[in-house]
């Protein structure tokens, strides 16, 4: 398995399987990722949802992509920092649920926002630590997942999260 990081789009990933969406609890369009998979997806995408809301912090579930490029939608609420307690334990799940659905379905490559690190506040750096952690021990599991991508909307993100990936190494 190997890990990507580029500066992009989620909603534009056409080469994933899956993408995952860093969803809000009814699973409904919003702004930030939600919006954007949502808007690109079209109304079934939020149908499909319905029977899964509400969902609760670090959860994470499957749905089709709809007019997405992608056969998938892992669909996980992050938590809100400073509420939703304890906070890096619920961010570290929806990284590992979100692995565990893809590795439930077979999927081969999944591409990843940044959770939680924009509207619910959680720390930039904190959130990409959390992340990289529990996506790189996920590695030695059997499975079909070949490629993790982490998916950067802003320079900031992308120049933060590639900084701290490559000093890991």
């Amino acid at each position: 398995m190997k890990i990507e990081v580029v500066k992009g789009d989620i909603a534009d990933q056409s080469d994933m399987e899956a993408v995952v969406n860093a969803a809000n609890k009814e699973l409904r369009s919003g702004g930030g990722v939600a919006g954007a998979l949502h808007k690109k997806a079209g109304p079934g995408l939020q149908k499909a949802g319905e029977r899964y809301a509400p969902l609760q912090p670090g959860e994470a579930v499957v749905t089709e992509g709809f007019g997405l490029p992608n056969d998938f939608v892992i669909h996980t609420l992050g938590p809100v920092y400073g509420t939703d307690e304890p906070a890096e334990e619920l961010l570290g799940s929806c990284y590992g649920e979100s692995l565990e659905r893809a590795r439930e379905h077979n999927i081969t490559s999944v591409a990843f926002p940044l959770i939680s690190t924009g509207a619910f506040g959680y720390p930039l750096e904190a959130g990409i630590d959390t992340a990289l952690e529990v996506v790189e021990s996920y590695f030695p599991r059997p499975g079909s997942l070949q490629i993790v991508r982490s998916v950067l909307f802003s320079d900031e993100q992308y120049e933060t999260f590639k900084r701290k990936y490559e000093s890991r190494s």
